[in-house]
Parts: C-alpha cells; sequence; structure tokens
C-alpha cells in the first residue's frame, strides 16, 4: 500500500537484474525496490520531480538515467527493458491506455510490466461514494480515482499475470506481460 510520500514498492523487489524502466518516476518513491537492477531509466514530465528523483538516486548509490519524457511517447526501441514500473500513475495520463501500450513495446516480450494502482472500490457503497466525486476530483486533482485499472490494462493489450487487489478494493497491484 502505498505511504504518504507516494512510495509504492518499497519493502517489495520487483525489479530483475538487467534494465529496469520507472514510467512517470515522479520523486523516485520506487527506487529502492529496484536495487537489484543493473541499470533504471527513469521518465518523468517534471523536471522539477526528476531533479528530486535524481537526488534520491544518489543517496541510495542507484545506476539511473533520468529523463523528461511523456509515457504516451517513450523514445525507446521497441523491447528495450526487461522490467517496466509505474505507480499510481495511470489515473493521471491523458490516454491511459497508450501509456500501457507503450510499456508494452518497450519491454522485451519475455519481460514483466509490474503496476500499482489505483481504482474504484470493490466495495459497493465505497465506489459509488468515489463515482458521486470522480468529477470534481479529476478538476482539482487531475486524477481519475474510480477508473478500472484491470480494464485499462487488458485494453492495452497487455496480459495480466497476476493481480490483486487491497485497501478495501481501491489499490491494484498487476503484473503483466506483453
Amino acid at each position: 500500500m502505498p505511504g504518504a510520500g507516494g512510495c509504492c514498492f518499497v519493502g517489495h523487489r520487483v525489479g530483475y537484474s538487467g534494465t529496469n524502466m520507472d514510467v512517470a518516476c515522479g520523486s523516485g518513491a520506487n527506487f529502492s525496490a529496484l536495487r537489484t537492477a543493473d541499470h533504471i531509466t527513469a521518465v518523468d514530465l517534471s523536471p522539477g520531480m526528476l531533479d528530486i528523483a535524481r537526488r534520491k538516486a544518489e543517496n541510495l548509490g542507484l545506476p539511473l538515467d533520468l529523463q523528461v519524457m511523456d509515457a504516451q511517447e517513450l523514445d525507446f526501441a521497441d523491447g528495450s527493458f526487461d522490467v517496466v514500473v509505474s505507480a499510481l500513475s495511470t489515473c493521471t495520463f491523458p490516454d491511459p491506455v497508450a501509456a500501457l501500450r507503450e510499456m508494452g513495446r518497450v519491454v522485451r516480450p519475455d519481460g514483466r510490466i509490474l503496476l500499482l494502482e489505483h481504482g474504484r472500490s470493490s466495495l459497493g457503497p465505497l465506489g459509488r461514494l468515489q463515482d458521486r466525486g470522480a468529477h470534481r476530483h479529476f478538476e482539482t486533482a487531475g486524477c481519475r480515482w474510480n477508473q478500472e485499472p484491470l480494464d485499462l490494462v487488458r485494453a492495452a493489450g497487455l496480459v495480466v499475470t497476476d493481480h490483486r487487489r487491497s485497501f478495501f478494493g481501491v489499490f491494484h497491484t498487476i503484473e503483466a506481460q506483453p
């Protein structure tokens, strides 16, 4: 479950040796979980967030390449990465399916895409409450908090190999392959 700092995969080893990519890395909250990677490429639209992420990576001693980049148009060759991770990001992408397709394109055919996302609660009353406030929340925070992450992953043509829900059915941990 994410912490107050937007941390998503902390406490979990999600990366593999080889090349790992963190899409929409923000402040670098996932970096400590990627320590086993031979190299990490992290992208985000915000240069300010990448500055924070750079300092975090330096403190962790991680081999890292940071780039300002749109998740919907990743400037990498097909199959460039062993593992692609992204956390709490699809809710903000203008076209989350396009971003997920890009993740599927840049990961190797036998690679893994690891996502932690939030969505509409599987508990009826909480889900309905999210639905009622969804438009206002998107206008103020730029976040679609009642989306269905699993549906987005499947719409992007990715194969779901593992899926778990937590925290009142709101958070989704998804493992997928191209």
